[in-house]
Parts: C-alpha cells; sequence; structure tokens
C-alpha cells in the first residue's frame, strides 16, 4: 500500500515522516510544527540530492567532543562547503558591528553587599504562617536598625539564618547574575551604605539588605573582543548564506515539479510521478500519447481533443501546454493533490493527466434512462 505524501518545495514526503520530524519543532500549533517539519525534511532531502549529483562520498569528521557526524552530516557539510561562499566580515566591519553594540561588550556592574536572612521553619505544619513569622522577624529587626544602623553586622552574627552572618552579613564581591533575581533588583535600587526600607522576599526567605559599594562595569576594549565578534559575524554570514543556498534549491525544484522524494526510511529516491511523463517532453511520447489515450482513457481523449480542437491546435500540443501551465502555477498544496491522485490511481500517469485537466474539459454527459410507466 502506498504511504500518504505530501510535496514541500518540490519534495515528495511521506506523511508518517512529517509527523515524526514535527516533535523536534516546538510551535504555536500542530500545523506550524508540521510545516516546519515539512521545510526542514525538504531542505535535507535537497541538500542530499545535490550531494549525489555531485557524486559525493561521505567521509565523517568527529568534533571536539569526540561526537562523529553521520554520513548525511558529512555529506550535508561537504555539499555546504563547496557551493556555498560567505562574504566574511573584514576588520572595519568588526568594528562597525562593536560601536553599534557597545552594551553587549560592558563587563558586568560588581557590587559588594550584606544581607541579613529570616528563612521559614521548613517543618511548621503551616508554610504560609511559617513564612509570616520570619516575615515579622525581619521587619522587627529592620525598625532596630532605624535607630542602630551601625549594629548591621553585630545583629547579622546573632540572628541571619545565613551562614554569611557569621562574616557580619557580608556577601562578599559579587556581580550582576551571582544571586537570586528579587535581591539583586533591590540592590540596583540602593545607592552606597543605603539599607532596604523593607524585607525583600526571594526563594530563601526575608532579606535585609545593604549595599556596601558599587562598581559599573566598563566596556571591553574592541582588541579583547575582536576575535570573539569575528567569529559571531563569520557564523552568521554562513548561516545566511546557506539559508540562500537551499531556497535557491527549494526554487529550482518547485519550479521543476517533484523532483525527489523520501522513502519511509527516510532515503533519498525517485519521486511517484516523474515531470516528463506527464509533460511528454521527448517526441516519441508525444507522437504516441493520442492512442496511448484512446486506449487508455476513450472518453477522456474525445474530452481533450474537442477542447484542443476549438483552440485550433492538436491534442497533444494541448496536453502538454496545460501541464507547462500547471507546473508553472502549482504550489505545493497542488502538486500534493496530484501526487495523492497519482497514488490512488491504477495508472498514476493517466490520474495525474486527468487531475491537470480537470479546469479546462467540459464534464462528461450524464447518461439518464426515462423510465415509463404504462
Amino acid at each position: 500500500m502506498t504511504m500518504p505524501a505530501i510535496v514541500v518545495d518540490g519534495v515528495e514526503i511521506p506523511e508518517a515522516l512529517i509527523a515524526e520530524e514535527a516533535q523536534h519543532h516546538p510551535a504555536s500549533s500542530a500545523k506550524a510544527a508540521r510545516e516546519a517539519a515539512g521545510r526542514a525534511l525538504a531542505a535535507r532531502t535537497l541538500l542530499l540530492a545535490r550531494a549525489r549529483e555531485l557524486a559525493l562520498v561521505p567521509a565523517p569528521e568527529r568534533d571536539d567532543a569526540g561526537r562523529e557526524e553521520t554520513a548525511e552530516e558529512a555529506l550535508i557539510r561537504e555539499v555546504l562547503s563547496r557551493e556555498v561562499e560567505a562574504k566574511l566580515a573584514d576588520r572595519a566591519a568588526r568594528l562597525r558591528y562593536y560601536e553599534a553594540n557597545q552594551d553587549r561588550f560592558r563587563a558586568p556592574d560588581l557590587y559588594d553587599a550584606a544581607h541579613i536572612l529570616f528563612t521559614p521553619d521548613r517543618n511548621a505544619d503551616d508554610a504560609g504562617a511559617a513564612l509570616h513569622e520570619a516575615h515579622v522577624r525581619a521587619e522587627e529587626v529592620l525598625r532596630r536598625l532605624a535607630d542602630a544602623p551601625q549594629a548591621f553586622a553585630d545583629i547579622a552574627r546573632d540572628v541571619s539564618d545565613c551562614p554569611s552572618g557569621k562574616a557580619g552579613g557580608h556577601l562578599g564581591q559579587m556581580q550582576t547574575g551571582d544571586l537570586d533575581p528579587a535581591v539583586e533588583a533591590a540592590l540596583a535600587a540602593l545607592e552606597p551604605g543605603e539599607t532596604s526600607p523593607a524585607p525583600v522576599r526571594s526563594r530563601y526567605g526575608w532579606h535585609i539588605l545593604r549595599l556596601d559599594r558599587r562598581i559599573e562595569g566598563a566596556v571591553l576594549p574592541f582588541a579583547h573582543v575582536e576575535e570573539a565578534i569575528r567569529l559571531h559575524l563569520d557564523s552568521r554570514a554562513w548561516v545566511q548564506a546557506a539559508g540562500r543556498y537551499v531556497r535557491r534549491l527549494a526554487d529550482d525544484a518547485r519550479g521543476s515539479g517533484v523532483v525527489v522524494s523520501l522513502t519511509a526510511e527516510g532515503a533519498v529516491g525517485r519521486p511517484t510521478l516523474t515531470l516528463g511523463q506527464v509533460l511528454g517532453a521527448d517526441a516519441a511520447t508525444l507522437a504516441g500519447l493520442e492512442a496511448w489515450l484512446a486506449t487508455a482513457d476513450p472518453d477522456l481523449l474525445a474530452r481533450v481533443r474537442a477542447v484542443a480542437e476549438a483552440d485550433g491546435g492538436d491534442v497533444a500540443g494541448f496536453v502538454q501546454r496545460e501541464a507547462r501551465a500547471f507546473v508553472t502555477e502549482a504550489d505545493d498544496e497542488a502538486w500534493t493533490s496530484l501526487i495523492s491522485a497519482a497514488q490512488n490511481g491504477p495508472d498514476p500517469v493517466l490520474a495525474a493527466l486527468r487531475f491537470m485537466l480537470r479546469s479546462k474539459l467540459v464534464p462528461p454527459r450524464r447518461t439518464r434512462t426515462l423510465i415509463r410507466t404504462v
């Protein structure tokens, strides 16, 4: 039994492969995931088909972690290496990127801070009540500090639930990303020497925070980041060039009809229906087209002949013209419908021909039987 297939960018793909691949393409909807899966499978297939045209032999390489490419990955890499040329950034372009993206090359802010932590009792039966009790303790300490801010270190040693309490609550020199986001946001709002006006909640409990010093991160010199910029821009250029190359392959494939297919196992093969079969591009096929139709589908031949003669042409010329018009105008959905028609008919070429010509032919007359009652 022939597997249902869809056509994406000139590639005939079994629906089962689309469903399997869609799992690797998270999207907002199942339809979007299937579309992304179809494009990914079509791109891979077109690249492998191109590797076959170039008679490439896979030579898998290993990465720094010792992982080896598959044969298909090696072929795709070789195709792209041979046929894709990216415009790499020179030093002037790297410098322009540096000057336009200063924030990306800024060292993180550094700060010295201290805190007093109040953690809720983890063994309490009522977690909410325990958290509230910790908050009450934090507020009591804040009131004490309002009268004696110089006692911060001594109070931290006495009541803080953090090991830093032994050091008077001092956290040491930190940088952005080292602490809980809520704590960092609260510290960012303080001036050096200032204590938080209210306890700050984090996943650990309640904090009383004091900012001792902040050192703004400086922009790193161009010389320090030029190599990283080069790698970033070169990588982006290669990705964009490879994308344009794959789009050209897809455009060429769509313009030629269905040029390649994937088997149920994911191997590159010949499509169900070749374009030459439908177009009858060679003289011998065109010459025998009318005789073949006379045997295969006399009714279709009669309808085709009627339209062709009305246009002042012959059967072969009319069929070839309409088939070529279909190839020029058909989108992936139309090609999918054509493949489905070919798969479901006993004669794929005849079924495809009927599908291509359906909008140009007059429907056959229905035969009615009149029953007369005596």
